[in-house]
């Protein structure tokens, strides 16, 4: 069987959004999805793709490479993930996704960001 790995950091960034905004129940269902860019180049540096909220308050932004979807949180969290294809910088308040399967983890920092 062949695994089809994506690994397009605009892609990333599209499925995770589209996870957020699936999530109906439990804290997760008060997180949206603001100020989408649908048409975001990825940029070495990172450009800015979406902002999350929770009940109107802000808990970070979104920012794409060609490679990756990073999330930067507003504050520090205690998330880890011994995941390959993510890694967790500044105390779990900047959380990089290196693969499509690796917005599991993304959504778990953000479930972190909220306790």
């Amino acid at each position: 069987m062949v695994e089809d790995r994506i690994t397009d950091g605009k892609r990333i960034g599209q499925l995770f959004a589209s996870e957020l905004t699936g999530l109906e129940r439990g804290p997760l269902g008060a997180v949206s999805v603001e100020d989408a860019e649908p048409d975001v180049e990825p940029t070495a540096e990172g450009a800015f793709a979406f902002r999350i909220a929770a009940d109107g308050d802000a808990l970070g932004t979104v920012s794409v490479t060609e490679t990756t979807a990073r999330l930067e949180l507003s504050r520090s969290t205690a998330f880890e993930s011994e995941r390959g294809d993510v890694t967790v910088e500044e105390e779990g308040r900047v959380v990089v996704a290196h693969s499509g399967a690796a917005v599991k983890a993304l959504v778990d920092a953000v479930a972190a960001s909220l306790q």
